[in-house]
């Protein structure tokens, strides 16, 4: 009996003896591997298909102009007029020789005061005034006495001031550009000796400096 049992094929054994045993092995290899294949090439596909974001919905990275105009200052008048223009009073400083601080002090009612900017007259004719820079008007001052003040803040953080002005065309709080007419020289009664002329001041960290330091005149 211990011998018939040792000597009985194996049920493992008598399957694979079948004959359709290893086909069948074969063929559910090859259906696992197709389906392998499919879902790889639906998934290939399905990422292929994804839709593509309009342009209109991609948001462009902003553009730093890195190479913006820097404006200079230039004549608050037209400088093809230049050759015509007199500086009748100076800035006042005191480290220039007797004459400049005298051609540089005011008089009016018998008192003097210095001069913090240019008296600019165009033989004694009106003359467009023109902003030396582009910036923003802080102040517009209408006073007959001293003449109507046109005042501007630059972004350099520079000022200048306009003196001495009628028919001003700009108003406070307004945007301008360089070489925009602000108003037209003309007389006043705290300067008379002047005539008809524009008082022209620049200010840099809050100080008045002489405009010959920037200005060829």
């Amino acid at each position: 009996m211990r011998e018939d049992k040792n000597n009985r094929p194996s049920q493992k054994v008598q399957w694979q003896k079948k004959a359709w045993f290893w086909p069948a092995i074969y063929a559910g290899s090859a259906l696992i591997l197709i389906g392998m294949l499919f879902s790889y090439n639906a998934l290939v596909s399905k990422e292929e298909q994804a839709p593509i974001p309009e342009l209109a919905q991609v948001k462009p990275n902003p553009i730093v102009e890195t190479n913006a105009k820097t404006e200079s200052l230039m004549y608050p008048f037209k400088e093809a007029k230049l050759k015509e223009i007199q500086v009748i009073q100076d800035f006042y400083d005191m480290g220039a020789d007797e004459k400049a601080r005298e051609n540089a002090l005011m008089v009016f009612n018998q008192s003097f005061s210095t001069s913090s900017g240019l008296s600019i007259s165009m033989d004694a004719k009106e003359f467009e005034v023109l902003a030396a820079m582009s910036g923003e008007v802080v102040d517009v001052k209408l006073d007959a006495l001293t003449g109507n003040t046109v005042m501007l803040k630059h972004p350099n953080g520079m000022e200048t001031h306009y003196s001495s002005l009628k028919d001003i065309q700009v108003k406070k709080g307004e945007k301008i550009t360089q070489g925009q007419q602000l108003g037209i020289a003309t007389e006043n009664e705290w300067n008379p000796t002047a005539g008809i002329h524009m008082h022209f001041e620049v200010l840099e960290d809050g100080k008045y400096i002489n405009p010959r330091k920037i200005l060829a005149f």
